[in-house]
């Protein structure tokens, strides 16, 4: 397990990132981190990891932490195999090479991220989640209790989001804790456990994903307005957030607008417009009344 308390960050004397927070991440669970850009999230998992010092409070943790961050376009020429055996330098004394454990063990991390096939391709032949699942078999590598993965699904295509959700669900029921920041909000509504938010104010909060993912706090976090809806997935119901694209947007976009919220299905239902009385999303107000997209 790992636990902060009364953890708070800042750089020199500048203002706080964040401070006051008390977290605990449990094995087998995904606790997942949402904020604006440049609220110190990634600032965060690096303190959480011990790769920088907290300002005030402390982290303490049971194992070992493995860090995966944001995916880069890097040049390396080196082999999938060889980025990977690259996480058991902690297991090797000054001086030893890699042998033929450290090689099996890199073998089944790239199985347990499903691709054990890309071994001997160069990485930097690795399309953009060949890579992200590349630097998580790495720090698989090092056999750590915790996982702190900073945005992996960023800047990926909509199968390589699923992959690596996928990925991190396998994990969480092989029992590793994980900490998993994201700028997307559905994301963190499918595979979390627990959920912090980063937002203006220095101590963020942390709670169920059903008391922080809701349209009021998510629209507060991101200073814009978030519907939290559902739609049909085969014979199920799949949560979905989505920014109200509409509001303020005028006439040229309305009818795409409505269209979209429409389809998500919001979950807040049928309701009349606030300011025209209009069914919500009608043609009337032509998006110029935000309250058209809620309920009355």
């Amino acid at each position: 397990m790992l636990e902060a308390t009364n953890l708070g960050q800042r750089y020199g004397r500048g203002p706080w990132l964040f401070r006051g927070l008390d977290l605990q991440v449990r094995p087998g669970e995904i606790t997942s981190v949402l904020g604006p850009n440049a609220r110190g999230k990634t600032t965060l998992l690096k303190t959480l990891c011990g790769i920088m010092v907290p300002a005030e409070g402390s982290v303490r943790h049971d194992g070992l932490v493995g860090y995966v961050p944001q995916v880069q376009q890097g040049s390396l020429a080196y082999p999938v195999i060889e980025i990977v055996i690259m996480g058991r330098a902690g297991k090797l004394k000054a001086f030893q090479m890699p042998g033929k454990r450290d090689r099996e063990v890199a073998m089944e991390c790239l199985r347990r991220v499903g691709i054990a096939e890309l071994a001997d391709r160069p990485f930097n032949q690795l399309s953009g989640g060949q890579k992200q699942l590349t630097l998580i078999a790495r720090a698989l590598a090092t056999q750590p209790q915790i996982l702190v993965l900073d945005e992996p699904a960023s800047a990926l295509d909509l199968r390589n989001q699923v992959l690596v959700l996928q990925v991190a669900q396998q994990l969480r029921t092989e029992g590793l804790g994980l900490v998993i920041t994201t700028h997307d909000a559905t994301h963190a509504y499918l595979v979390s456990d627990q959920i912090l938010l980063m937002d203006e104010a220095p101590r963020p909060e942390v709670g169920t994903v059903d008391g922080l993912l809701t349209e009021d706090k998510l629209s507060s976090l991101y200073h814009t307005r978030i519907l939290v809806a559902e739609v049909a997935a085969g014979d199920s119901r799949q949560p979905t957030v989505v920014p109200d694209y509409a509001a303020g947007a005028g006439v040229a976009y309305r009818g795409k607008a409505a269209s979209l919220v429409e389809a998500v299905g919001a979950s807040s239902g049928e309701g009349s417009c606030k300011e025209c009385g209009e069914p919500r999303g009608g043609d009337t107000c032509d998006g110029r009344h935000q309250d058209c997209f809620t309920t009355a």
